[in-house]
């Protein structure tokens, strides 16, 4: 697929659902993003694709273009990372026994996570984030809203600040393998390997060029020049590490739930001039892949 009048489109490349940390549905963040004016959306669930098949359905109704994504975490030099697969094939069997030990992997961090902040005492802590993740496995946002409910803190932002933010208790590390490996797992099912929102790992800007060069010497073929909570230095200093590596550039909100006003599906700074955008290469035909 070519999209080559991006005026004409509005393209989110970054999103998640209750599918992994997300707020809304598969089907209501679809009909969210089509009401917002996003012609062309990738659903990028952390560790998963569980929700592309209830997407597509959605994406076909409205008319909108479902690209296939996942978010896959891993570790560069003990720092987690996160990498985007976008345009990958969903039946690619290597890729559905990554994600499944992905899965596992998340449940044991779910459960260390419940063991660390055993001292709220709350009664079934795991099964009720459980359930604020639709049945599927938890993670921090996930604890954070029955933390709300339970009267344990006013709101998101203290629940993160006091217990599950950096540094704090819930901050559990998963077992992630190395970047290296999550780059090859999307490139061999076909996908674009796309670092995520590289400023957002708090790395001065000799790791996090070191980081962009390791990433594209593994197979990583673009970056997040566009995301939330970014300054217009950071468009620039991004955009910049994108020409120097030869990477294709992407965009995406990064959106998790309503109500954020720095973070709303189809919001997302413009990119500079100049770039190669990550789409012009994306390979499926226009409209839904057909293996979703």
């Amino acid at each position: 697929m070519t999209i080559t009048q991006e005026a004409d489109f509005c393209i989110d490349l970054h999103c998640h659902t209750t599918a992994s940390d997300g707020a809304l549905p598969p089907k209501e963040l679809v009909a969210r993003a089509h009401a917002r004016g996003v012609t062309h959306l990738a659903i990028t669930d952390h560790d998963t694709i569980a929700g592309l098949e209830e997407a597509s359905e959605a994406a076909r109704e409205a008319g909108l273009t479902l690209i296939a994504g996942t978010e896959l975490s891993c570790l560069w030099k003990s720092h987690t990372i996160h990498v985007v697969g976008l345009d990958f094939d969903v039946d690619d069997d290597r890729l559905k026994q990554a994600l499944e030990r992905q899965n596992t992997n998340r449940w044991s961090r779910a459960r260390t996570i419940t063991d660390k902040l055993s001292k709220l005492k709350i009664e079934n802590l795991l099964e009720k984030a459980t359930d604020k993740a639709g049945g599927d496995v938890p993670g921090r946002p996930h604890f954070a809203r029955v933390l709300v409910e339970e009267g344990v803190v006013k709101d998101i932002a203290q629940a993160f600040k006091r217990y599950l933010g950096a540094g704090k208790a819930g901050d559990v590390k998963g077992f992630w393998p190395e970047l290296p490996e999550v780059v090859r797992w999307i490139t061999e099912a076909g996908g674009v390997a796309v670092l995520a929102h590289p400023r957002k790992y708090k790395l001065t800007a000799t790791k996090l060029r070191a980081l962009v060069a390791d990433f594209r010497q593994a197979g990583g073929r673009s970056i997040e020049v566009s995301t939330s909570g970014q300054s217009s230095g950071d468009l620039g200093f991004l955009a910049e590490l994108c020409r120097r590596e030869n990477l294709l550039a992407s965009q995406g909100s990064d959106f998790h739930f309503p109500g954020a006003p720095w973070c709303e599906l189809g919001v997302i700074m413009k990119m500079p001039d100049g770039l190669e955008p990550v789409w012009h290469h994306f390979k499926q035909p226009a409209g839904v892949p057909a293996a979703v």
